[in-house]
């Protein structure tokens, strides 16, 4: 016997009719590329989504085409998602950090079949105009007092000509909710981009999850702003998740420095906000520096990668709360986060902060499975290692224009390439990715671990651990660092650092100091050309003492 409710889809569009018609007059802020901040609201947000879904049908486009999108976090980046994917087609959106071949191989992979970009990547596109000739039209986020020439890219379109000269009032269709809502790409660290495909349902149910009070905790009474960029993940759903619940959302641009994030979170009473570790590095130096504190900022989602323990406590020294959490491209991508049970509260600060650290507990209708090189799975211990797997709503079943990959080669599942413990409560913590993880003496050891105890050094900006070749071990961990400025690091105080803390064969051998540490398109680090910094150094001679100021 089935049930007697009504079948009504869960679409994109649907999130935008209920901002609109119950929220309508909660703000939308952003920071623009043309300078001033604009200001607007969910209603007016809604009617020129529709106006930019009646544009989008004078292309000849079919249900399912792939639009593409390279922008900041800001208004006309949020209609896009809405018009594109309410009216039956695919925002697709590009990392303009990417290489410019990686960004060329993508458009081609998706087939996108219009371009709007922002002011700020005219030189990417005119560096990219042989792709974009095979497009129906590429247009350019601004208006007509703002519109450049380019002898290059000489038919480009002005986004609000375009949408200003379409009507008001669009009938947004009554999709299947499994049809394809949008396109994300993965960085392509060890190979090409990977295409995930996300459909309105997922979509829609992760935001829903984003919201609950375990994992964002978002709220109508709150002013949001994710500084993880929409074209990483969909800014980790929040631009749904916000008009769902009717929360303010505040658009950081183009500007990530510390002091504009510290001028924006002020002046617009941010509680809560989300990026990656990197982001939130250069804000907390920057209020150090000088000495300023937060009057409204309440949450801070830290993810994308493992955030040390002491970002953590510098949030809390300044009364945000921190919630540590774990996902992927092919998680939508929220999986697991560290939230704390009401018996933690009894455990010690360290303890606290121990569980704080780790990337969590699966959300409700994630799966994870953990197994060990035997392909059973591992217990639930703590400390055993095991391969992580996840199935779930908003897991990717298999990758954009290629149905067979080693990542889903167990019938149901996605392995995430990460090497994780499992407690007994469920908490996970990544101890490494599968290509990262040191694998010494037959003994693993794990980089992130090593990088969390070291970004911890008072002398130590930032910090990153990775293997070397060696005769006799297999491998041996390196301990590579950003110094802070006027800062003195050596190999003594990198030992005396890590004496006590992990086993002593688990201590790096060399300690190599550089200028700066590379970052990946997203903001991770860049462990390919870590290595490479360590096999050159390995090829010129020796590593110096490891002192450097």
């Amino acid at each position: 016997m089935l049930g007697q409710m009504m079948d009504s889809p869960l679409l994109v569009s649907s999130i935008l009719r209920h901002a609109a018609n119950y929220h309508g007059d909660t703000e939308i802020v952003s920071r623009t590329v043309e300078g001033p901040i604009h200001r607007y609201t969910y209603a007016d947000m809604a009617r020129r989504a529709e106006r930019l879904a009646n544009a989008l049908g004078q292309f000849g486009l079919e249900p399912g085409d792939r639009i593409g999108t390279m922008a900041w976090n800001g208004y006309r980046h949020l209609e896009l998602y809405y018009g594109i994917s309410g009216s039956g087609l695919v925002c697709h959106t590009i990392n303009p950090r990417l290489f410019r071949e990686q960004i060329a191989f993508i458009m081609e992979h998706a087939q996108d079949r219009i371009l709007f970009a922002e002011l700020s990547f005219l030189p990417i596109l005119e560096a990219l105009a042989d792709t974009l000739s095979q497009l129906k039209a590429v247009v350019l986020m601004t208006d007509e007092a703002h519109m450049p020439r380019s002898d290059v890219l000489p038919g480009l379109i002005c986004y609000e000509t375009l949408i200003g000269a379409a009507s008001e009032g669009y009938d947004w269709p009554l999709l299947d909710e499994n049809a394809a809502s949008g396109l994300c790409y993965t960085s392509g660290t060890t190979g090409d981009p990977k295409g995930v495909l996300y459909s309105h349902r997922s979509t829609v149910l992760h935001a829903m999850t984003v919201a609950l009070p375990d994992v964002l905790g978002i709220s109508v009474m709150d002013s949001a702003s994710p500084i993880v960029p929409m074209f990483h993940v969909n800014a980790w759903g929040i631009p749904y998740a916000a008009p769902m619940v009717g929360a303010k959302l505040v658009m950081h641009g183009p500007k990530l420095d510390g002091a504009n994030l510290h001028e924006l979170f002020e002046q617009e009473a941010v509680t809560l906000t989300a990026g990656v570790p990197t982001v939130w590095l250069g804000l907390l130096d920057w209020m150090d520096t000088h000495a300023r504190s937060f009057s409204s900022l309440r949450r801070v989602l830290i993810g994308g990668s493992a955030s040390p323990p002491i970002m953590i406590r510098r949030f809390e020294e300044k009364g945000v709360q921190v919630l540590h959490a774990w996902g992927m491209t092919e998680t939508s991508p929220i999986g697991l986060t560290a939230t704390l049970a009401a018996k933690h509260e009894r455990l010690s600060e360290e303890d606290k902060l121990a569980l704080k650290s780790k990337q969590g507990r699966p959300v409700f209708g994630m799966e994870f499975r953990v197994d060990g090189t035997d392909g059973q799975p591992v217990p639930r211990d703590g400390t055993s290692f095991g391969s992580m797997l996840v199935r779930g709503p908003w897991v990717a079943g298999s990758y954009f224009g290629n149905p067979a990959s080693p990542a889903h080669r167990i019938q149901g599942w996605f392995d995430t390439g990460d090497v994780v413990t499992i407690d007994a409560d469920g908490f996970i913590q990544i101890v490494d990715r599968t290509k990262d993880v040191v694998k010494s003496g037959g003994e693993w050891i794990s980089s992130i671990e090593l990088e969390n105890i070291a970004q911890a050094h008072p002398a130590i900006k930032e910090a990153a651990v990775v293997a070397r070749p060696d005769e006799h071990w297999g491998e041996r961990p390196v301990l590579v660092v950003q110094l802070k400025p006027g800062a003195h690091f050596s190999r003594h105080d990198m030992v005396e650092l890590f004496t006590g803390r992990i086993p002593k064969w688990s201590i790096p051998d060399e300690v190599l100091i550089v200028d700066e540490l590379p970052h990946t398109a997203t903001g991770k680090l860049l462990k390919t050309a870590i290595r490479e910094m360590v096999m050159n150094e390995l090829r010129v001679g020796s590593f110096d003492d490891g002192i450097a100021g």
